[in-house]
């Protein structure tokens, strides 16, 4: 049995959907992510493009893209932020706060060097990505 987990932008136009189980869960602390969702850090779930299905307001997603590798969607209603995709590592970000009833189990953190909130929860600490996705794979203590 596929698990599905159901979400809605911030006024509920645009409904979202994803079936699985993600590919990873932790936080981001790029300057680029912090902005983007105003606050100290994000939390994403990262999924195969393929387990993620918008099942309405398909019409009201909009996208910008900042950064490279990063195509940010939102509602163009409310402004609600739903997701990112990043077509260079096949995967697309579901904001973790986006799906409530996935239980958010962080295995990680990237772009540590660029935090501004220090979280000492025990998860490795990359100083930007893993090598496996194109960084350094360095990690950083807490």
């Amino acid at each position: 049995m596929t698990t599905t987990h159901k979400g809605t932008c911030f006024c509920g136009s645009v409904e979202i959907e994803v079936s699985g189980t993600p590919e990873g869960m932790g936080y981001c602390h790029c300057a680029s992510c912090r902005a983007w969702s105003a606050g100290p850090v994000n939390a994403f779930s990262l999924w195969k493009p393929g387990s993620v299905r918008i099942t309405n307001g398909q019409d009201l997603l909009g996208e910008f893209s900042g950064v490279p590798n990063s195509v940010r969607q939102f509602c163009k209603k409310c402004g609600g932020h739903i997701m990112t995709d990043h077509p260079e590592w096949g995967v697309t970000d579901v904001f973790a706060a986006v799906l409530p009833s996935l239980a958010f189990v962080p295995g990680v953190h990237v772009n540590y060097a660029e935090a501004v909130l220090p979280m000492r929860d025990g998860l490795p600490k990359f100083k930007d990505f893993p090598a496996e996705i194109g960084g350094s794979g360095e990690q950083v203590t807490e």
